[in-house]
């Protein structure tokens, strides 16, 4: 009878035991997971950031640029009203949905600057106008990169936070999806003809 309730004992601790390991593996498997996701969150606004600085450099530049164009082209004033006003929306822009859309507005209006340029051939060999295409390209260039490191950081966030049982945490932390950086106009989707 002694032996009996040994064992009883014995097998009752050993239980007790594994179901506390049970929970000690769930408890820190479930904070390395929110840990992860909020690695994977600040990484996501440090990439969208890094956007958000060049997007600044972009729309600093663009009235400098539209103040060239204006001295050659008095009768395109719509044209650059348009890339004024788009300009002004994107720097006042505040959550990153808009700050996208507003993006690609911008990116629109400077195809246009692009086009006036074309009709005037004194302004595309004028020095100033050469100097700031040139730095709005190298920032278009920086900000296609940023844009696909952002995006690789979001595919990584919103795949993660939709894998069970990952999902259990993100949704304990009320983490939404994030926004990808991508192509809203159909314009900006067609195809470019290059006739000569």
């Amino acid at each position: 009878m002694n032996l009996l309730l040994n064992t009883g004992v014995i097998v009752g601790i050993a239980i007790g035991a594994v179901c506390a390991l049970i929970i000690i593996i769930l408890l820190c498997w479930g904070v390395g997971a929110r840990n992860n996701f909020v690695r994977m969150k600040n990484g996501c606004e440090e990439a969208f950031s890094t956007i958000d600085i060049y997007l600044k450099k972009r729309y600093d530049l663009i009235p400098n640029l539209v103040e060239t164009v204006k001295g050659y082209a008095k009768h395109e004033s719509e044209t650059l009203e348009r890339v004024v006003a788009a300009r002004n929306r994107a720097a006042t822009a505040s959550t990153t949905a808009e700050k996208i859309e507003a993006d690609a507005n911008v990116s629109n209006a400077i195809k246009s600057i692009n086009m006036v340029a074309e009709k005037y051939p004194d302004l595309k060999a004028n020095t100033n106008f050469l100097d700031l295409m040139n730095q709005l390209k190298s920032i278009e260039t920086t900000l296609a990169d940023q844009r696909r490191y952002y995006n690789g950081t979001v595919k990584k966030f919103n795949t993660e936070k939709d894998i069970f049982p990952k999902s259990i945490i993100a949704s304990m932390m009320h983490l939404e999806k994030m926004p990808y950086f991508q192509l809203d106009s159909e314009e900006e989707r067609k195809n470019v003809q290059v006739k000569f």
